[in-house]
């Protein structure tokens, strides 16, 4: 049974450039079939959401200039459930105009955000969990997240550390860290207390509108002005007006790293942050030679751990290729070793401004 206090928020306003020439400012990689699975990342999380949520209570928070690509993909919400940011200010702002907006609402809302980009194995397990913290929350005034947990010493995610003698299941967080070097990630899987933050929260929009009114009272100043304007007509101007003069924060930073009444709820229903093209290739089945391949036909010979993303039904020769990105969208082309690719953000900016 979906029930009437639950709302979800999902994040779609990324830009993903590390998924170049893929994703692009104008078509964010949200909004592709990264999988080749038939339906978006945008739309998968929306479906798993409509699960246990009401789909009038599922909100979209997006830059306004991706509206219509909102729309054209979820056709089953309205205008009224997008969260339309008209500058790009982290996730702070963005969570407090979603806690004011279902606020209004809802006195006795509790939501989860989540990023609309990730992959997720065990569709049922994550289900269980979200029911789980939206319970928790529903009854205490704490501030939750998902923690993952870590099958090796990744470098990539931020980690949270939580207090090893809480019994319960949901355990009180000791302390957030940044991305770790690759000795501390090591000995933070060694004491086994740590899990990666996936930055999925969940809180009721009491607790964390109260967390703003302590952490970030600015903010909450400036989003608590507009409670006459949500959900009515003259939202959109009241945001375009306010909303650029937030502070340009996480919710990490701004409330999580900071508050003592945070929790986590230790997790494993097979995650993926979806973060760039090894991640997209560790998700992907592969042949013998592990080589992975979306739309493209392929003929590979003495090539190994490659992957091929092409437009449908490309016809693509490769010969002595190893640990490649291969990526081919419109009139772009990208070769690009595997090993290399946390350079592929410089690269997309250097594109550009060559090739306009």
């Amino acid at each position: 049974m979906n029930n009437k206090n639950n709302y979800a928020v999902i994040m779609a306003g990324g830009i993903g450039s590390r998924f170049w020439p893929m994703s692009t400012t104008e078509f964010p990689k949200q909004f592709h079939d990264m999988l080749g699975a038939g339906e978006s990342l945008l739309q998968k999380t929306f479906r798993r959401f409509q699960k246990i949520i009401p789909t009038e209570n599922i909100l979209i928070s997006t830059n306004s200039k991706y509206k219509n690509l909102v729309l054209e993909q979820l056709p089953d919400i309205s205008e009224n459930q997008l969260l339309l940011e008209p500058v790009m200010r982290n996730t702070a702002p963005c969570v407090a105009y979603a806690a004011h907006k279902i606020s209004t609402l809802n006195p006795n809302a509790v939501m989860v955000v989540a990023p609309s980009d990730h992959w997720i194995e065990d569709e049922k397990e994550f289900i269980k969990n979200i029911i789980t913290a939206f319970n928790a929350c529903a009854n205490k005034d704490i501030l939750m997240t998902l923690g993952i947990q870590p099958n090796h010493p990744n470098t990539g995610y931020g980690y949270i550390q939580y207090d090893k003698s809480d019994e319960n299941p949901i355990k009180k967080v000791l302390k957030f860290t940044e991305k770790p070097n690759l000795e501390i990630a090591k000995k933070f899987l060694k004491e086994g207390n740590y899990l990666w933050n996936a930055g999925i929260f969940i809180w009721s929009t009491k607790s964390i509108l109260k967390a703003y009114q302590h952490f970030l009272p600015q903010m909450e100043t400036l989003f608590n002005k507009g409670k006459s304007v949500y959900n009515t007509n003259f939202e959109d101007d009241f945001i375009n007006e306010e909303y650029p003069k937030a502070e340009n924060i996480s919710i990490d930073f701004g409330i999580m790293e900071k508050a003592d009444n945070v929790y986590v709820l230790p997790v494993d229903f097979g995650w993926n942050d979806l973060g760039t093209w090894s991640s997209l290739y560790d998700k992907l089945p592969k042949d013998k030679d592990e080589n992975a391949v979306v739309n493209a036909q392929t003929i590979f010979r003495n090539s190994t751990n490659n992957i091929v993303r092409t437009q449908k039904g490309k016809k693509v020769v490769i010969q002595g290729l190893n640990n490649y990105i291969i990526v081919e969208k419109d009139d772009v082309l990208l070769i690009f070793p595997k090993n290399q690719e946390q350079d592929i953000k410089e690269i997309a900016t250097q594109a550009n401004e060559k090739f306009k």
